[in-house]
């Protein structure tokens, strides 16, 4: 579990950034497993996913653990994770990857952002994908799965450390989702991390209005002629950025 909050100024700023910048700027710091492979938008929202990790955790179902009567149980751990998940964190999921059943449907999911969730990220299926889509909480998923979970999933563990689609997800770290996908900030590296990318972003967006005006990318992306820096900041000067 970290002890890093996520302050409010950081959360806004990594609304603003990409997931590519985000994956630059660890891989500077020597980071290149952050992505979490495999998963996509279940719906493509205009605004970030932005939040910490709430985690829970799958094992291989054994078949004499998980009748359907185990969804009587009120210690469920697939139901007691949408019922604690914090306000403003995600519920990232570990289901190995495995999309052959669904590890959450649009009741749960919908009870999830009813409760304030900031967004849910899973590396296996979701079931009711249309209406997990419908919700303004963005959620991530390898593609949807009609099957129970209990058919290929046993859920064990709730906020404890996980893989999602290879990436190791910690309590607590800060998850970014975008249209590309989903990166993961450790904890302690979520502001330095905000404030480089968006000085990066800042800069991309002024070679990409240069590459449209019919500019050369050598010396511009990366900036290694000192005219391309004083025309940029020239550009922040004019445009506020």
């Amino acid at each position: 579990m970290s002890n890093h909050t996520l302050s409010d100024d950081t959360r806004t700023k990594l609304k603003q950034v990409s997931t590519a910048s985000i994956a630059t700027a660890l891989f500077k710091r020597g980071l290149r497993n952050q992505f979490i492979q495999g998963v996509v938008p279940v719906a493509p929202k205009d605004e970030n996913m932005v939040g910490p990790a709430f985690t829970l955790r799958y094992i291989p179902a054994r078949e004499d653990r998980n009748p359907l009567t185990v969804f009587r149980n009120p210690d469920h751990p697939q139901r007691v994770a949408i019922e604690t998940c914090p306000a403003g964190h995600v519920l990232v999921m570990d289901g190995r990857k495995d999309a052959r059943a669904a590890t959450a449907g649009s009741i749960l999911i919908t009870r999830l952002a009813l409760r304030g969730a900031a967004g849910v990220v899973t590396d296996a299926g979701m079931r009711d994908a249309e209406g997990i889509g419908k919700l303004d909480m963005p959620a991530y998923f390898a593609k949807p799965s009609a099957p129970t979970n209990l058919t290929h999933h046993e859920a064990l563990d709730i906020n404890v450390p996980i893989s999602c689609g290879d990436a190791p997800v910690f309590p607590g770290d800060v998850m970014v989702g975008d249209k590309d996908g989903v990166m993961v900030i450790p904890a302690h590296l979520a502001d330095e991390i905000a404030d480089e990318c968006t000085g990066m972003e800042s800069y991309e967006d002024f070679v990409l209005a240069e590459v449209q005006a019919g500019a050369a990318i050598i010396g511009l992306y990366p900036a290694t002629r000192d005219e391309n820096l004083k025309k940029y900041e020239d550009w922040r000067a004019r445009t506020g950025r």
